[in-house]
């Protein structure tokens, strides 16, 4: 039985000086059996095909003879001689399949520097170093509200329905600020969120980074016994959102953090305090050991964190419910993994840890970071307002 099958094939002769393709073939053939009375005809043509690519490789083999030629005696490097002679002296010039000159390729080497030079993407990636999107209802809100950032554009999603009265509400904001809007499509807007839920709204804004602790210290607060949580070295965004929600509501009195290995005031932690990062201040400090012995030597008390199998005999271990807050307090939050450092242990006047209220299996040893928190400035605040018996 006679097997034919019919394809197209796209013979394309290649110049490796530029990269540019020169000449293009399109043939057709047809495949036959070696018995088939019609195979002649087929690899007649296959034949054509393949003398003709080999002829124009041979005439492209001998135009970069004299390209090269040309180069080494210094003539001007568009001009190609019709004879060329052989230069005197000079080793012959061996071409390799694919190999690029190294003339050449320094010649397009430059030609793509220089068309990178001052090129608008340049200008538009120093301009993105300086700005940060936001996303999500409650972070664009209050990051209007607050103001505490530099405001460039709001981008808001095509067609919202009337029942999204807080978008609407977002929108209406950026108009009183003089914020510009822009309509866009949701996958515009799952682009610039990173394809996080952006709830149909995106803020292009300056970023908000730590503040300085550069105010007066003595001033504390409303309050005679003002707490602060100091965290050390917590690098989830998804955790140091969550606490900084728990410390603003419960009624933490500042927020002090590392600002090596902890995690940046990023959209995502405005997005995961569910704007909170926009109205609370975070004071970041490079050396917290600094901070912490300024504070003992004003009579402040440092508060470490401890789980419920560690040890540490050196200073007294309190649960949670039994400490009395009396005095201005430091509570120290550690890493996720490592707890707190061990030289900011060594300023601790003691621990507080978190009982558990049944037999721990062993794979379950802590509770989450922000959890912790949470449980802590809980009971720490409370024993303020309502001293334990």
């Amino acid at each position: 039985m006679i097997c034919r099958a019919a394809s197209e094939m796209l013979v394309s002769l290649c110049w490796a000086s530029r990269g540019v393709q020169l000449r293009s073939y399109r043939c057709s053939w047809t495949l036959c059996s070696p018995r088939d009375e019609d195979s002649a005809p087929a690899m007649k043509i296959k034949s054509k095909v393949e003398k003709s690519r080999k002829r124009s490789e041979e005439l492209h083999t001998n135009q970069w003879y004299q390209v090269q030629s040309s180069v080494m005696r210094g003539a001007p490097r568009t001009h190609v001689h019709k004879n060329p002679k052989r230069v005197s002296g000079s080793e012959p010039v061996h071409l390799r399949p694919n190999r690029i000159s190294p003339e050449l390729l320094r010649l397009r080497t430059e030609d793509f520097s220089k068309g990178q030079r001052g090129s608008p993407n340049h200008e538009r990636s120093k301009e993105a170093e300086d700005t940060e999107v936001l996303f999500g209802v409650a972070p664009c809100l209050l990051a209007l509200t607050q103001r505490r950032r530099t405001l460039h554009k709001l981008f808001v999603k095509e067609s919202i329905g009337p029942d999204r009265m807080s978008v609407r509400q977002v929108c209406e904001e950026a108009r009183k600020q003089g914020v510009p809007l822009q309509h866009c499509s949701r996958m515009q807007l799952d682009s610039m969120s990173a394809r996080r839920v952006h709830q149909g709204l995106c803020l292009e804004a300056g970023p908000l980074g730590f503040l300085s602790d550069s105010s007066n210290d003595a001033q504390h607060g409303a309050t005679e016994t003002p707490l602060w949580l100091v965290l050390d070295g917590v690098q989830d965004p998804m955790n140091l959102g969550a606490i900084l929600r728990s410390a603003y509501f419960l009624g933490v009195d500042r927020i002090a953090s590392s600002i090596q290995n902890s995690c940046p005031l990023s959209p995502v932690v405005s997005k995961a305090s569910s704007g909170v990062m926009e109205i609370m201040e975070v004071y970041g400090y490079v050396n917290l050991v600094d901070l912490l012995k300024a504070k003992v030597r004003q009579g402040w008390q440092v508060v470490g964190t401890i789980g419920v199998e560690d040890n540490c005999a050196a200073v007294p271990i309190l649960s949670c419910m039994e400490y009395q807050l009396t005095s201005p307090t430091l509570l120290l939050i550690g890493n996720e993994g490592t707890g707190v450092s061990p030289e900011l242990l060594e300023l601790c006047h003691c621990m507080v840890t978190i009982p558990a209220g049944r037999e721990l299996h062993p794979a379950v040893e802590s509770l989450n970071v922000s959890v912790a928190a949470g449980i802590l400035l809980h009971s720490l605040l409370s024993s303020r307002t309502m001293p334990r018996h």
